[in-house]
């Protein structure tokens, strides 16, 4: 999609998995904001993205792990990703709904987080674009595999979520000649 906007894009990081032949990322299944963090130290000084799609809480949310913390554990990964990498944007994302009710509720408390922690960077002038995931447009629960994670429908809906971002970023004068 990225590529279909005319943007030059080579993925970076430590993993690479998918069919696709730029497959590298930085993606991390069943870890909390913390343990993503600790890879992102290991990853981020060799690859120096600039730019990063960051969508971290599930897990902490369905763990119940250090709820009130959540923002400002991200907060802490989001500085470290600027420092490291200090000319990157950061497009932040909400989490996207659950099944489950009570980690619903759960996930709506960390994106409320979220969002102060966005405008908060806005308004610090950083390069941070926020895309709103938990919405009518984005993955509901019947776009779900398991109440979880998002079937092929649900992908479909976050990547044109996320391409918003990309193209509100490009828009703000955040990415350097359409190159992510």
């Amino acid at each position: 999609m990225l590529e279909e906007h005319g943007f030059d894009v080579q993925m970076v990081g430590s993993r690479k998995t998918g069919t696709m032949p730029n497959k590298n990322h930085e993606g991390w299944p069943g870890l909390r904001i913390d343990e993503i963090d600790e890879k992102a130290r290991l990853s981020v000084p060799q690859v120096l993205p600039n730019v990063f799609a960051v969508n971290a809480g599930s897990n902490d949310c369905l763990q119940s792990f250090k709820l009130e913390e959540a923002g400002d554990r991200l907060n802490y990964l989001l500085e470290y990703l600027w420092k490291t990498s200090p000319d990157s944007t950061i497009i932040l994302s909400t989490l996207i709904v659950s099944a489950d009710e009570q980690t619903n509720a759960y996930v709506n408390f960390v994106n409320n987080q979220y969002r102060a922690l966005a405008k908060q960077k806005a308004n610090a002038q950083k390069k941070i674009v926020f895309v709103e995931m938990n919405c009518e447009a984005g993955p509901q629960v019947d776009c779900s595999v398991d109440g979880i994670h998002p079937d092929n429908d649900g992908y479909e809906k976050m990547a044109k979520l996320w391409m918003n971002g990309f193209l509100e970023a490009l828009q703000k004068g955040f990415l350097p000649e359409q190159k992510v």
